[in-house]
């Protein structure tokens, strides 16, 4: 599990073997038919209907009108936002870690490792490819030698910007402003509580993994979701932590300085606690009673639509607990 963590976190932190087309088999198949019918003749002639769009590498993708067989991984948040379900999901460790957080929706959903080996693409014969990061060029000529590949232009950080784009590329665009706007919503709700029951006080959301600490960045994440949406005070050593990292290291030391009201607190390993260190137990959030604990498989690690209401359910069931 510590593996599966660690695998989760750096991708979040600092987010093949070659096919060949035979000329032969393509000349055979555009030959022309004989001995069928009219009706079958204009089948063939067919040709599925696409939309045209430049993606992050400045590439012309012909996107099909309506593809089922979707591989999306890392943007399995966004498609559930959109009610679009995925051929495969993202894992790591040979599928042993996955986004538990959205297993409600995803179930049994088969895996594929997050960096997208081309054999276990061809597999899952996809009639479209997304990608959140640009890739190696040759493996992009890979993938696009299987289905139309389309390299998101938004930035991973932008989730809004991530699913309005998504929403354009599947022809889901009411569906993303709707989950935006429900969204925004919720979260003012949250706000709401917070400055209500919580007025004033800070929040801070801490990782323990490997016996090492870590802080979100304010506008990242679900430090977005505490500070930007919830209204949650930034502790101000957050914001020195966070100046050169999204996901900074910090130290105990450091963060019993913090004097943070309220502690989101990550670790599933109970074997790894801070209970008994002198430094923890002066922390206001622990002497107040206001450390709510979470497992990493929670949605604290991830960006979307899914991940951020999860974070404001957890925050308001907090707010809750603490009062």
């Amino acid at each position: 599990m510590k593996k599966s963590i660690i695998a989760a976190l750096s991708l979040t932190l600092f987010l093949s073997a070659c096919g060949s087309d035979s000329a032969e088999e393509t000349d055979e198949m555009n030959e022309p038919t004989e001995g069928i019918s009219d009706e079958q003749a204009e089948d063939t002639e067919q040709t599925e209907e696409t939309r045209t769009l430049t993606d992050g590498t400045g590439t012309e993708v012909d996107i099909p009108s309506d593809p089922e067989r979707i591989i999306a991984t890392y943007l399995e948040d966004y498609l559930v936002a959109l009610d679009v379900t995925p051929v495969v999901q993202w894992s790591v460790n040979d599928g042993d870690s996955i986004q538990f957080y959205l297993e409600d929706e995803l179930g049994d959903l088969p895996t594929i490792p997050y960096d997208l080996p081309y054999e276990a693409v061809l597999e899952h014969e996809p009639d479209l490819i997304l990608i959140r990061d640009a890739v190696e060029e040759d493996q992009l000529n890979q993938y696009r030698q299987i289905a139309p590949t389309y390299v998101l232009n938004s930035s991973p950080t932008e989730w809004r910007d991530t699913l309005l784009e998504l929403g354009e590329v599947l022809g889901e665009e009411e569906a993303a402003n709707q989950a935006i706007d429900d969204y925004d919503a919720r979260a003012e709700e949250t706000a709401a509580l917070v400055s209500e029951q919580a007025d004033g006080e800070s929040a801070a959301a801490v990782w323990l993994v490997n016996d090492a600490l870590f802080v979100v960045h304010p506008e990242r994440s679900s430090g977005a979701v505490l500070y930007g949406d919830a209204g949650f005070e930034i502790p101000e050593v957050v914001s020195q932590l966070s100046a050169d990292a999204d996901w900074a290291a910090i130290s105990l030391e450091e963060l019993a300085q913090m004097e943070v009201d309220h502690l989101f607190f990550i670790n599933d390993d109970e074997e790894q606690t801070l209970s008994d260190d002198r430094l923890w137990q002066n922390i206001p959030a622990v002497i107040n009673d206001a450390v709510y604990t979470f497992d990493s498989q929670s949605a604290w690690l991830y960006y979307g639509p899914v991940a951020n209401t999860q974070v404001l359910t957890f925050i308001e069931e907090a707010i809750h607990s603490s009062n």
